[in-house]
């Protein structure tokens, strides 16, 4: 099992003559202690393309230090990185490979950059002795691997203050201001390996530029499309490694894009969108098999939780774990199956296909001010139709089965808006917004239907097992309250998002 370690740390740049301050006038640091240098021994790994830096990820094999072996490095935030470490091998631990999959897909991965670091370590200690940082003085030779400046080499000298396991961010702070103090300041690059590459690599007048803004109406659908294409992808090895939302998030990325295909197929070809709509509606369901089930779990626990005992009557708690049991798929195992397969890859490398050749029809060369509102309320329309629809229903499984069709059409509705809003600003904003109220009193109606049917089962076991079946009766009378909140709540939240003068807003 890999070991993962959340860094936190700041770079500062530094020279040979660079000296530390006392950073033990640093609020809350009481000492300092020399822990002696290190010498290590990095080899960058990347594909020759060099799509891991391009998205600030790290593969290294290390030798040195404590931590020697293998390390993938994964950005969280600013100065936050997610470090998976594997033990010392020749080749890049299965693990790993697995992780940077998304990113490197059928692509050899190979040494591109050597860093040897003499490293000065020294402990920031607080007054009972616990560690609060460590504070490197790094100098650093670096030398190019593969690609266009191979061969080359350059030297340099930084300063990285890395937060200790569980510390006080506050600490980075105060050392920061004894550093800045001192005439040091932060450095202009996130890593060793960016800097790296960047002072390794030729140059070329007129090579390094800004992309152009988003101009036309296909500009603005197509960075939407990226932006989904890119989620999908960084979002890859947090499912991977089971992290929380991870999954839910992929899917509505998948969503989002399947939807933006079935908006502006004015302006993207449905010979090249459809089949890719059916493969992300595939990746969706596939995603989905255990989140649903999860979702469901969460409410009926809650629901069982706020109790009170009195009214908890039978071995209620263990019923719904081993109901829940019997309906997970293994998906974890599953889903990661799916992410290594075939299927998935083609998937990934048929949306970059899209993206570096787009499939735009002329009507994308059209001003986004004219065609983005209109397939916006294009989507609106569906939407009113469906919510017509299931108002004009009395309450039962018809009037539930409306009110779902209008929610997968409020979706689309709401994607619609929000990929608009960088062209349409404020206008698109706020439709998006109300669009996305209609949306969710919509789901919590569907997740109580759905919710309704499994402690009608729930019950049945029960009654089956000699059971007292009151505490899912009573749970199901609680659904169905909140059911029909939501259906005396719908008609003046639509009433909102269906304001003419938000679509009249658009076209303005």
């Amino acid at each position: 099992m890999a070991d993962t370690k959340r860094e936190i740390e700041r770079k500062y740049e530094a020279t040979d003559d660079t000296r530390l301050p006392d950073l033990t006038r640093a609020a809350g640091v009481d000492r300092t202690v020399h822990r002696g240098l290190t010498e290590l021994d990095a080899v960058y790994y990347d594909t020759a393309d060099l799509r891991l830096a391009a998205d600030g990820l790290t593969l290294r094999r290390r030798t040195g230090g404590a931590d020697e072996g293998w390390h993938a490095k994964f950005p969280v935030a600013v100065g936050v990185r997610d470090e998976i470490h594997e033990p010392l091998s020749d080749a890049v631990p299965p693990p790993l490979a697995a992780l940077l999959r998304s990113r490197v897909r059928r692509a050899a991965i190979d040494p591109v950059v050597r860093l040897l670091s003499s490293r000065d370590v020294h402990h920031l200690l607080a007054a009972d002795g616990a560690l609060l940082a460590e504070v490197s003085v790094d100098k650093v030779l670096a030398e190019r691997l593969a690609g266009e400046g191979s061969g080359a080499t350059v030297t340099w000298t930084e300063i990285e203050v890395e937060l200790a396991d569980d510390g006080d961010p506050a600490i980075l702070d105060a050392v920061e201001k004894r550093l800045r103090k001192a005439g040091v300041r932060p450095a202009g690059s996130t890593s060793k390996l960016a800097r790296a590459l960047a002072e390794t690599t030729p140059v070329r007048e007129g090579e390094r530029r800004e992309p152009d803004a988003p101009r036309t109406a296909g500009d603005h659908v197509l960075a939407y499309v990226r932006k989904q294409i890119s989620t999908i992808v960084r979002l890859d090895p947090a499912v991977r490694r089971g992290l929380p939302d991870s999954v839910h998030k992929m899917r509505v990325a998948t969503r989002r894009l399947r939807s933006t295909f079935k908006t502006h197929r004015k302006l993207l070809d449905r010979e090249v969108t459809d089949p890719l709509g059916a493969e992300l509606k595939w990746l969706a369901a596939e995603l989905g098999l255990d989140r649903d089930q999860e979702v469901l779990d969460e409410r009926l626990g809650t629901r069982v939780e706020t109790l009170p005992a009195t009214l908890t009557l039978g071995p209620v708690r263990g019923r719904l774990r081993a109901w829940s049991a019997a309906r997970r798929t293994g998906s974890r195992r599953r889903i990661v199956d799916v992410l290594d397969g075939k299927r998935y890859l083609d998937l990934l490398d048929a949306l970059d296909a899209l993206s570096a050749d787009p499939p735009l029809r002329p009507a994308a060369r059209k001003a986004p001010e004219k065609a983005l509102p209109r397939a916006v309320l294009k989507d609106y329309e569906k939407l009113a139709r469906r919510m017509d629809h299931a108002l004009e229903h009395p309450p039962g499984p018809e009037r539930d089965t409306a009110m779902h069709e209008a929610r997968k059409a409020a979706k689309r509705a709401r994607y619609a808006g929000e990929a608009a809003r960088p062209a349409l600003g404020g206008p698109a904003k706020r439709f998006a917004k109300r669009v996305k109220a209609v949306q969710t009193v919509l789901g919590d109606h569907q997740d109580s239907v759905v919710a309704r049917e499994a402690l009608r089962t729930l019950a049945i076991q029960s009654h089956a097992a000699g059971e007292t079946a009151f505490t899912w009766g009573l749970l199901y009378g609680q659904e169905e309250a909140v059911a029909e909140a939501r259906e005396r709540e719908l008609p003046e939240v639509w009433a909102r998002a269906s304001d003419p003068t938000l679509r009249a807003d658009l076209k303005t």
